[in-house]
């Protein structure tokens, strides 16, 4: 049996009850930190946390050999776990579909995601998301600007008058510039998003939600251009750039988020 866990956005708290039950029965439990990571918990946490030992996966670990997981997940009960929902990231259906083909009982344990946290915190419906986007860092698309897709997804959501959740990068490696290192991992400040996005909409209205799922989330609204200007503190951060606005949202981004409401598109 592979059982997939959602360990939800911050600790090692936030996981459900279902899934820390799930983790806690398990023979055999991984977890991979590389398409997210809960910033308020170690590895060390969650084992003292759950009474559980916990391999870390690399990426290749589970996009190209996996079949350490897969040949455990033969004969005993097996957890996979990850920050957020499990099967958010498409890499992770991958390995479920490769494990049914090898006769392998899967199951899914959902966790708390960005997605509904962002529509949460915001106050946006989360009815009026469009296509969600990832801005990548600098390095890791050979240019310096902004990928068209990124801002053709934000100019084909406001065009059908919806809302645009813009994730940030997280990459391992050497300090970047408008990366917020820790332990080798880089995560993109929401300040830096902005000032990239700013370059091509300086005036457009964009929503800050940091540290989302954490005793202490961050909600602000301003243009990209005044976004840029400001640090908004430890990781998590992404973007919400809204489209139009229904009354009781626009009223939700100007008292959740100082929004400056004469410059959204109210509906």
């Amino acid at each position: 049996m592979l059982t997939f866990i959602g360990l939800g956005l911050y600790d090692e708290r936030s996981i459900t009850v279902e899934g820390r039950d799930s983790l806690r029965d398990a023979d055999r439990a991984y977890v991979e930190f590389y398409t997210s990571k809960l910033l308020g918990a170690t590895v060390d946490d969650l084992e003292r946390h759950h009474d559980v030992d916990i391999e870390v996966l690399e990426r290749a670990d589970v996009e190209q050999h996996p079949e350490r997981v897969l040949d455990a997940a033969e004969t005993e009960s097996v957890a996979f776990c990850t920050a957020g929902d499990t099967m958010i990231a498409t890499t992770h259906t991958d390995l479920r579909l490769r494990a049914t083909e090898r006769g392998i009982d899967t199951r899914v344990v959902h966790g708390v995601t960005a997605e509904t946290a962002a529509a949460s915190l915001t106050g946006l419906q989360n009815y009026r998301f469009g296509k969600a986007t990832t801005l990548p860092f600098e390095y890791a698309h050979a240019g310096s600007d902004v990928p068209d897709s990124v801002l053709d997804t934000i100019t084909a959501n406001r065009d059908r008058g919806l809302h645009t959740l813009v994730f940030l990068d997280i990459k391992v490696g050497d300090d970047t510039a408008g990366a917020d290192v820790r332990d080798g991992d880089e995560y993109m400040t929401a300040s830096h998003a902005a000032s990239r996005l700013a370059a091509h909409h300086p005036d457009l209205v964009a929503v800050v939600v940091a540290r989302a799922g954490s005793p202490d989330p961050l909600v602000h609204a301003d243009t990209l251009s005044n976004l840029a200007e400001r640090d908004f503190g430890d990781p998590l951060h992404l973007l919400v750039v809204p489209g139009d606005c229904h009354l009781l949202e626009a009223d939700a981004l100007e008292i959740l988020a100082d929004a400056p409401r004469d410059k959204l598109d109210v509906v």
